[in-house]
């Protein structure tokens, strides 16, 4: 018999500890979080504001006393928020984890989101965000960004 998938709302709900362990890059202790402890703080970005993956780590951090946030669970972390937010607004929810106005570093968007940076772009614009189109291999950025960045 088939193993049924889980959903992404099932993955985010996962019973999961967040772990402080040691860098093995030797930068002090890491915190690996959880999905749910992304997610918190995904739903705490309001309307007109952005936050930078690097944020959301750092803040993980701070909370948590360690030197760092894993940069990799964090990624796939913000993912699994992204796509149960994604599975709820289909299933006609309307109080999502906002994912769409988290941008990396630079202002560009996340081509890891569910239908890519198009559908981060639609949402944005929605929120009338200006998008800046892809120059290259440079993914489409936010204009102006830094000024509507959230101090998490």
């Amino acid at each position: 018999m088939a193993k049924r998938r889980k959903s992404w709302r099932e993955k985010l709900e996962r019973k999961q500890e967040p772990k402080l362990v040691d860098d093995p890059k030797g930068r002090g202790k890491m915190l690996v979080p959880t999905p749910m402890l992304v997610n918190r703080l995904v739903h705490k970005i309001p309307q007109g504001k952005l936050v930078t993956v690097a944020q959301i780590r750092e803040k993980l951090a701070e909370d948590f006393k360690a030197d760092l946030t894993c940069p990799l669970t964090t990624g796939i972390f913000l993912r699994i928020v992204a796509e149960a937010a994604e599975e709820d607004l289909k299933d006609g929810r309307r109080n999502v984890a906002p994912y769409w106005r988290v941008v990396k570093s630079d202002g560009s968007l996340n081509e890891k989101f569910p239908g890519g940076v198009e559908a981060q772009a639609k949402h944005l614009e929605r929120e009338g965000y200006t998008i800046i189109p892809a120059k290259g291999k440079k993914p489409p950025q936010v204009k102006d960004f830094e000024k509507y960045l959230l101090k998490l």
